[in-house]
């Protein structure tokens, strides 16, 4: 798999504000920025996570989502107003080009003065239910496979709108953001395959997660992170 290098359309952040259930926050409504932003451990310069449990933190810093899949999610949903701008989905990076199955876990990619790695795919909550107004709209993405994925900051740096992403290192080649999250979005277990996802370098929910479910049997209820409480 040959990964091109590819120009950062859009850099967006977002602050942190009172969301739609009692007691509940988030930064998911994402802007675009312009000139340079700082990247640290955390993430951009000025971007917030309304959830710290969650969101954010140094395995979920920057989050990059596909400008194309716009367009599928348009044909199923109709004319959205969300989905007129990039920012839609709570992305930092907003790209033509790369997906899911054309990144893989552990990539390397300098953008800037900053080094990144793909970290994981994202896993769809609740909020894209309210944000979008759509009532299973988390589950959609989930099942679509549409989910974009998150960098760590493996050196941090300068970025900005208008500049290229180029993939340094490719470790491990075999297993793309899409065939990760496939094992992870599967109701069916595979132990084999549980032991050969655990012997990558995961984050440690991810970890954790699949361990569970080999020494369990069982694959964890979904309900609470794709409707809330």
């Amino acid at each position: 798999m040959i990964l091109n290098s590819l120009i950062l359309d859009n850099l967006l952040t977002g602050l942190a504000q009172p969301f739609t259930r009692p007691g509940s926050r988030s930064a998911i409504a994402k802007h675009p920025r312009q000139g340079p932003l700082a990247v640290g451990r955390l993430g951009l310069e000025g971007d917030e996570q309304g959830d710290l449990r969650v969101h954010g933190g140094v395995e979920k810093a920057i989050h990059h989502y596909p400008r194309e899949h716009y367009a599928a999610w348009a044909a199923e949903l109709g004319e959205h107003p969300l989905l007129a701008e990039p920012g839609a989905f709570g992305e930092n990076f907003s790209t033509t080009g790369w997906r899911e199955s054309d990144v893989c876990l552990g990539d390397r990619i300098r953008v800037g003065s900053a080094l990144l790695e793909v970290s994981q795919g994202r896993m769809p909550c609740w909020k894209l239910n309210d944000r979008f107004d759509v009532a299973q709209m988390a589950l959609r993405v989930q099942q679509s496979g549409r989910t974009g994925w998150y960098y760590r900051v493996l050196e941090e740096g300068v970025v900005q709108a208008g500049e290229r992403l180029e993939l340094v290192e490719r470790p491990h080649g075999e297993w793309s953001v899409a065939r990760l999250s496939a094992v992870l979005f599967d109701k069916h277990l595979e132990p084999e395959l549980l032991r050969e996802c655990l012997a990558l370098p995961l984050v440690p929910s991810w970890r954790k997660t699949l361990q569970r479910r080999l020494e369990q049997r069982q694959v964890e209820d979904w309900a609470p992170r794709l409707h809330g409480a």
